[in-house]
């Protein structure tokens, strides 16, 4: 007969766990059917806006077809998905959050590696982590810096692991 191993060398994997922000899962299902426009949804493992929706009839295998086209909210990307309408689909947990980009503030984007220097208006608390957008809109939020009319409100998008700068706007009041 032989012999059984010990219950810690059974179960040695259950000490390895994935952990996010305060338990929070990245994901929940949602019925496709329930899905909406502007609603956000996963396709190809990429958080995504849906900006079109249609749904076909019911064929002969049983399941209306919700046919989605959506963008990937980070860069932007066409992309879309066929699904039965009665299945689940993964929704991101996208949060939005504003953090405060002024001039005054020391080393707001060192030129060699592109990186901004934010604070968050609620702690004080400073974020060093994120690149400043290329393109239009990383062009935009430099000249409203050095324009100084006001604070810099930078607009922070997170979803399944990943954040970045994907608006700003200037507020006149301190």
């Amino acid at each position: 007969m032989a012999e059984k191993a010990p219950a810690s060398a059974e179960h040695h994997d259950d000490e390895h766990f994935a952990s996010g922000e305060s338990g929070a899962a990245a994901t929940f299902p949602k019925q496709c059917s329930a899905l909406r426009k502007n609603e956000h949804v996963m396709i190809k493992g990429r958080p995504c806006k849906i900006v079109e929706m249609s749904t076909s009839k019911t064929g002969k295998h049983g399941h209306a077809k919700v046919h989605l086209v959506a963008l990937d909210i980070f860069t932007n990307k066409k992309l879309e998905d066929i699904c039965p309408s009665t299945h689940n689909m993964d929704v991101p947990v996208v949060k939005r959050r504003e953090f405060i980009a002024r001039s005054m503030l020391p080393m707001l984007m060192s030129i060699e590696d592109g990186y901004c220097s934010l604070m968050d208006p609620e702690t004080c608390d400073l974020k060093d982590d994120l690149k400043m957008p290329e393109g239009d809109l990383g062009n935009q939020i430099k000249e409203a810096l050095d324009k100084d009319e006001g604070s810099v409100l930078v607009s922070v998008v997170s979803a399944c692991g990943e954040e970045a700068i994907l608006g700003f706007k200037i507020s006149t009041k301190d």
